[in-house]
């Protein structure tokens, strides 16, 4: 039996956490904001290896005794060594996925701007060639190293005394069974919602029924190329600056604040927030391309962005960048979620048809809460599978159940996400919800543009994550984290 470590230990342990959290983030940084083309994951981990241990997981694992902190560095090593093991599989992805080309229709198309250019295309019989050929380089460069990834990893959880990765997550107080059965409640509560919004937001904009309509299609219709004239790429960040001087944040002024705008040919087409040093040096990355989708990318990020750059210097390494994630979630959907809230499209864009497009926002949030439920329900079943290669057919079934779309069983390996990330964005969708009302309740429909508003979320920021999510709404609203709340949102926007 592993032996449980002293407090001197466990500060040490804390400390190598902080820096090797960091290098890994500068180095994703570096490489997904196109500064360079590899993606050197190994010497980081060669760097801090007795972090990422079964000796030192194990003998964190003997130190938890109640203690929150102890338990997420105790998680956090388990993570790290199992990502050593398939430390190289994530490099090669990364490195593949800038390099790999397909060839449609004569013209060479980078992997990673597939699914932005089946999003942006108006011809659908391009949009199906676009997705056999991402599935075509799926299939065949990427799922190898999935599946071997998903193999090792099963096969080293049992060595941290877990019989499954899901048993595993439930030591780590993860309420997998809970969320879970939330999920069906929430499928089954929104089943006939879901095929009314979204039949008629797919014959709107593709002019085909939830019956009738391909994965290929789904992309385009939640591009939302019909409102780019009212989301034009040169007034996402003054807009952005715009809201959060409402709320009291000078974003100009942050000198702990990064905004890397750079063009580069392999910068990953989607905005992201990097907090190499919380709170010191914190990093948003976006390729202004302008259209919803961005905008709605742009502010997503800058909800990350703005709670770490307050987060209090003096909580510890845990409470800064470990626990809950629903958490800084939930801050990223309370800023984006301002993009479909008509009340501040009609304050900060002079929007047009605030309502009508509000409600096409509201139909997607539906789309991916939905989507995220299936997510959990497949991925709990995944990590218990023996073979992991047995599991296609019930990735399509589940998904395609709660969608009507079927996706492609191509992605049975690629869409599931790292340490059940799914559970904390259904949280944080959750949250957000129940944040949001209590703060109309509290302030105003305009909540987003009073300074008290503000004091009490900046507030509430400088936790960073010490607290987590249900504390916070408990604490804020007197409530628990319910995703019904979603639910009761997007009929209210729908109404």
């Amino acid at each position: 039996m592993p032996e449980s470590l002293s407090q001197r230990e466990l500060g040490r342990l804390s400390a190598e956490a902080d820096r090797f959290i960091a290098e890994l983030d500068e180095e994703a940084y570096l490489h997904f904001a196109g500064v360079k083309d590899t993606y050197d994951l190994v010497p980081i981990y060669e760097r801090h290896a007795e972090l990422t241990a079964l000796e030192t997981a194990l003998s964190l694992g003997a130190s938890v005794d109640g203690v929150r902190n102890t338990r997420e560095l105790w998680k956090f090593a388990c993570e790290g060594y199992l990502g050593n093991f398939v430390r190289e599989e994530s490099e090669r992805v990364a490195e593949l996925e800038a390099s790999l080309k397909a060839r449609v229709d004569g013209e060479e198309v980078p992997y990673r701007m597939l699914r932005p250019r089946i999003g942006n295309d108006p011809d659908r019989a391009t949009r199906e060639r676009l997705e056999v050929a991402r599935n075509e380089l799926t299939e065949e460069h990427l799922n190898p190293l999935y599946l071997r990834s998903a193999q090792v990893v099963h096969r080293e959880t049992e060595r941290l005394g877990a019989p499954t990765y899901t048993e595993l997550y439930r030591g780590f107080g993860f309420d997998l069974d809970g969320l879970a059965e939330q999920c069906r409640r929430f499928l089954d509560s929104t089943e006939a919602l879901w095929e009314d919004a979204g039949d008629r937001s797919f014959r709107a904009r593709v002019g085909l029924g939830l019956g009738e309509v391909e994965r290929w299609d789904v992309a385009r219709v939640w591009r939302g190329v019909a409102w780019d004239d009212a989301f034009p790429k040169d007034r996402m960040v003054p807009a952005l600056e715009t809201t959060l001087g409402e709320l009291g944040v000078d974003l100009r002024s942050q000198r702990n604040v990064e905004l890397d705008l750079e063009d580069r040919p392999n910068k990953s087409p989607r905005a992201f927030c990097v907090p190499i040093e919380i709170p010191e040096r914190v990093i948003l990355v976006i390729k202004p391309q302008g259209g919803p989708d961005d905008w709605r990318a742009l502010f997503h990020e800058a909800g990350h962005m703005e709670h770490f750059a307050h987060t209090s210097p003096s909580l510890t390494v845990e409470e800064k960048r470990l626990g809950d994630n629903a958490v800084t979630e939930g801050w990223a959907m309370l800023l984006e979620h301002l993009t479909i809230d008509p009340v501040w499209l009609e304050r900060r864009l002079d929007f047009p048809r605030p309502r009508e497009f509000a409600a096409e926002g509201a139909t997607q949030l539906l789309w991916l809460v939905r989507r995220y439920c299936a997510k959990l329900l497949y991925e709990v079943e995944f990590h218990a599978a023996a073979d992991p290669t047995t599991m296609r057919g019930r990735y399509v079934e589940l998904l395609g159940d709660a969608l009507k779309v079927e996706p492609s069983d191509t992605d049975y390996l690629a869409d599931i996400d790292d340490g059940f990330y799914a559970s904390q964005y259904l949280r944080a969708w959750a949250f957000e919800a129940q944040l949001r009302s209590y703060l109309r309740e509290k302030f105003g429909n305009a909540w987003f543009a009073r300074k008290d508003a503000g004091s009490l979320i900046r507030e509430l920021w400088s936790e960073g994550q010490k607290p987590n999510a249900d504390e916070i709404l408990e604490d804020v609203t007197g409530s628990s984290i319910e995703l019904e709340a979603v639910a009761e949102r997007v009929r209210e926007a729908l109404a």
